[in-house]
């Protein structure tokens, strides 16, 4: 965590932007100010008590997602749903995408435990309204309330990794959150075997309304232990909250701008109304014309250019465009889109298909769609320690994006039917060690190219990229799921039987075993289904391995950040007519910067 002699009151002012109204909040973040308020308090226990309250809070929402995997297809399967399962967690990927860059913002203006404490209120409704839901609607009500806590969640550790770490071994630490999916794979079947077994799915959520909450308790009390000994020694005494500062009205104004809630609204409705119809549309029998498919598309088209426009002249765009010129940024976003699109293709019904066309127990199918996550974790602290010798990163990522081609060419040759199981372990296996290269050193090449000032705010962007990315693939595997794979079951079964299949797959394995004539052809359907969502997979990968390329390659030091003058942004606010005051030793700070290697 970066330490500073100055401490910075926060200064909320106007400038040309005032005749508008738009209140801005000063450059110096206050959550930032406090945060580096309180590094010279930091000891190494108190270090090591944060970083254990990540791992504990890593673990609660990294073992509730793993028994998701299994628990939601249950879910929308008891529901007689589980044609939109692609839509649920569609939606899921927007809301996350919006949720991101907000978080983040947030947790500079306000603080880290501030966030903190938001994800554990939206976790928790959203995993209630879950449980208790006996509609498609509910459940997906429910799945956007999860969802923010969840990216927030992760969008926090992710940020406090960052604060207390330098650089050279950033990639190392952001593997603390990772490390509880070496052992959730293992345990996470069993309790799925136990919960199912004993009482229902709905228990699967419910029993993560407590658990969580307790989880976060040991992280927000290291947070609150070092805020306490920096207030107590009175280095917060001109770090005020914002709300203390400006009272609530003009705060309110200025978090309208800051967070730019106009573009928050915008991105969610451009890609909510473009994905989700994709999606819904029942069959190649729907009617594309149909206003609920048409209108909403019609929607998300028209809001493009006027989202475009508007994030040109937001006062605070919530993508910073100013950022987006250098290459070790946009190719980083890049790999994390074309990233979570090649693997959302192959990853929404993996569960699925798996029990479906591999014939796979509960347990089993939950360990092999769980083994991505082992074996990057594995592998990705494995490379976090030679990172941390060799000090560079770009190597490594273009070595995995060329192995995460090959195993979608072992998944796509390996997709179901007799003898094939040991085939699909293997290429998830090898999918995940290839996953252990690149996305973590990724967000770290991006963490390098910007100061401690922006971290969030950039972690938090290329976080909203993967749920992009999530997001188009997550449609993408719906759309062949409801225009390819009920083509192949009603072109080698009755109406009747390929519609019953189609909506309640899990139900009907355990009546035709595979052997029978209606489940080897619901196989044979599930094939060609998974290998047209593989081979997509694997043509995004040629996007990853040509971005993988245009990233730079810095020499990692053993600073929180690197030198880096961020003079665009001062110019681009420049010609919006906003006010980017600093003081004095800001000013110096920038003319101290040494150079550094940017290759």
């Amino acid at each position: 965590m970066a330490e500073t002699e100055e401490k910075v009151s926060p200064s909320l002012h106007y400038s040309d932007g005032e005749q508008n109204g738009r209140a801005s909040i000063d450059t110096i973040s206050p959550g930032v100010a406090r945060i580096e308020a309180t590094a010279e308090h930091l000891t190494s226990a108190n270090r090591a008590w944060i970083l254990f309250g990540v791992l504990l809070i890593a673990w609660a929402y990294g073992l509730d997602s793993t028994l998701r995997v299994a628990f939601q297809p249950i879910a929308v399967n008891a529901l007689n749903a589980h044609s939109l399962l692609a839509t649920v967690t569609v939606v899921r990927a927007v809301i996350g995408a919006a949720a991101q860059p907000t978080a983040a913002k947030i947790a500079d203006v306000f603080g880290r435990i501030e966030v903190l404490l938001v994800s554990v209120v939206f976790y928790v409704l959203g995993t209630a309204i879950e449980a208790s839901a006996n509609s498609p609607a509910t459940f997906a009500v429910g799945s956007c309330f999860y969802q923010i806590g969840y990216t927030i969640a992760v969008l926090i550790v992710e940020v406090i990794v960052a604060d207390t770490t330098s650089l050279r071994s950033r990639l190392l630490f952001s593997y603390i959150p990772a490390a509880p999916f070496i052992v959730n794979t293992w345990i996470g079947g069993e309790v799925l075997v136990v919960v199912r077994g004993s009482t229902a799915w709905r228990y699967g959520f419910w029993i993560w309304c407590i658990a969580f909450p307790i989880c976060v308790l040991p992280l927000l009390g290291s947070l609150w232990w070092v805020s306490y000994k920096a207030k107590r020694a009175g280095d917060l005494q001109h770090c005020k909250t914002p709300f203390q500062e400006h009272g609530g009205w003009e705060l309110t104004k200025a978090l309208f701008w800051q967070l730019d809630a106009i573009g928050i609204l915008l991105t969610i409705c451009v890609f909510g109304f473009l994905l989700v119809p994709l999606t819904i549309a029942d069959g190649p029998d729907a009617s594309w014309g149909s206003p609920k498919i048409v209108a909403p598309l019609v929607i998300g088209v028209l809001c493009i250019p006027v989202w475009i426009r508007w994030e040109t002249i937001a006062p605070h765009p919530m993508v910073p465009f100013y950022l987006l010129k250098d290459r070790a940024v946009w190719g980083a976003l890049a790999i994390a889109f074309f990233l979570m699109f090649s693997w959302g293709c192959q990853g929404d019904y993996l569960f699925s298909v798996l029990r479906v066309a591999f014939n796979q127990s509960e347990k089993s199918a939950n360990r092999i769609a769980a083994l991505y996550s082992f074996c990057s974790t594995l592998t990705g602290i494995f490379v976090g320690m030679i990172v941390y010798r060799v000090r560079r990163l770009k190597p490594f990522i273009l070595f995995g994006t060329c192995l995460f081609m090959v195993a979608f060419g072992l998944m796509i040759h390996y997709r179901g039917g007799v003898g094939t199981r040991a085939g699909i372990i293997g290429a998830q296996m090898l999918l995940g060690i290839a996953g252990g290269f690149f996305p973590y050193a990724a967000q770290a090449s991006i963490q390098a190219a910007t100061s401690h000032e922006h971290v969030a705010v950039i972690t938090g962007l290329y976080l909203a990229t993967y749920n992009v990315g999530n997001a188009l693939g997550n449609a993408m595997s719906g759309v062949i799921m409801s225009q390819v794979l009920s083509v192949q079951l009603k072109s080698r079964l009755s109406k009747e039987v390929a519609d019953a299949w189609y909506d309640r797959p899990l139900d009907r394995i355990q009546q035709f075993p595979p052997g029978t004539a209606e489940r080897d052809a619901v196989i044979e359907a599930y094939k060609y289904f998974q290998r047209v969502v593989c081979i997509i997979g694997a043509s995004a990968c040629l996007g990853l391995i040509i971005f993988a390329f245009c990233i730079r390659n810095p020499r990692l030091p053993d600073t929180q950040s690197l030198p880096y003058e961020e003079l665009p942004q001062r110019e681009v606010d420049a010609d919006k007519g906003y006010e980017m005051s600093q003081s004095p030793e800001q000013q110096r700070s920038y003319l101290n910067c040494v150079p550094v290697e940017r290759q």
